[in-house]
């Protein structure tokens, strides 16, 4: 189980690997475009070069990527749902350049009209970016709080998208923090157990390749996305601890994208917690 974190690219990709290492991440996860623009610009070959090499030098793997904000599978404007699947496709592309292991992305919003009546769109989209991506990468659907009009949710819909599309290459990324605020007690252990049940009927438990690692602003059930300190939200040190002692997560590479203690994002204090947490759970 390694401790990875989402870091700042500020002055270039690269500089990811040297943010992580300050604040002793084994992992990391980047943004390689702004996330709230459609802007998009390809590496050169000294950027990816310098990039693995650092990667390489540092231990720090794997490395992912988060998608964009603005993407959206349940979209009903068709610009919008283009440059959405583009956005992805560049970003397998780079993800195959940098070596990593994947796209975390979010499902979007289904803009009120239900999951079943944008289930075909999404899996036609989903379809299209997966034939035009490396076949060697992973694009990798996070569950969502359950605020507003957002899909996946529930494992339920993610289940059914997975069963449509049969794709080896489309993965899941489970955000405590949101399965939390959608109702399942995972800082106990019975309802950890209860969740892992059910990701396992809809989902199956062979797809899961990473957890975003987020405390809770908000209580059990909440459906608000509001990410919290690793002990000083409602999951607290106790629920991670429960979640880390399972054995389902013990190869799956955490990623913490937290406020920070002093507001600017992942910190060190907040990868020694969990750090903490594992080594007395595997040194017993």
């Amino acid at each position: 189980m390694k401790i990875g974190a989402h870091v700042s690219t500020a002055g270039g990709v690269d500089k990811a690997i040297d943010r992580a290492s300050l604040i002793e991440a084994e992992a990391v996860q980047i943004f390689v475009s702004s996330p709230r623009g459609w802007t998009f610009k390809p590496l050169d070959s000294a950027t990816i070069d310098l990039f693995r090499e650092k990667s390489f030098k540092s231990s720090i793997n794997p490395v992912v990527f988060h998608g964009i904000y603005l993407v959206s599978l349940g979209t009903d404007n068709q610009e919008n749902l283009e440059k959405g699947v583009q956005s992805l496709i560049n970003y397998m592309t780079v993800s195959e350049q940098l070596d990593a292991l994947g796209v975390v992305f979010h499902a979007g919003s289904h803009k009120g009209r239900g999951f079943d009546a944008v289930f075909d769109q999404a899996v036609n989209t989903l379809e299209r970016i997966l034939s035009q991506s490396p076949n060697n990468r992973y694009l990798i659907l996070e569950n969502s709080a359950g605020m507003g009009d957002h899909l996946c949710s529930s494992f339920y819909e993610i289940g059914r998208i997975l069963r449509a599309l049969e794709s080896p290459n489309l993965k899941i990324c489970l955000d405590t923090q949101h399965v939390f605020a959608a109702g399942y007690a995972i800082n106990e252990k019975s309802g950890l157990e209860q969740m892992l049940d059910e990701f396992d009927k809809h989902i199956g438990l062979d797809n899961l390749v990473a957890v975003h690692a987020n405390d809770s602003k908000t209580p059990l059930g909440s459906s608000v996305d509001r990410h919290e300190n690793i002990g000083q939200g409602y999951i607290g040190v106790e629920g991670f601890q429960v979640i880390m002692a399972n054995p389902i997560f013990k190869d799956v590479p955490f990623f913490l994208e937290v406020p920070g203690m002093n507001g600017d994002g992942p910190d060190k204090e907040n990868v020694a917690i969990l750090k903490d947490i594992r080594d007395r759970l595997f040194s017993e």
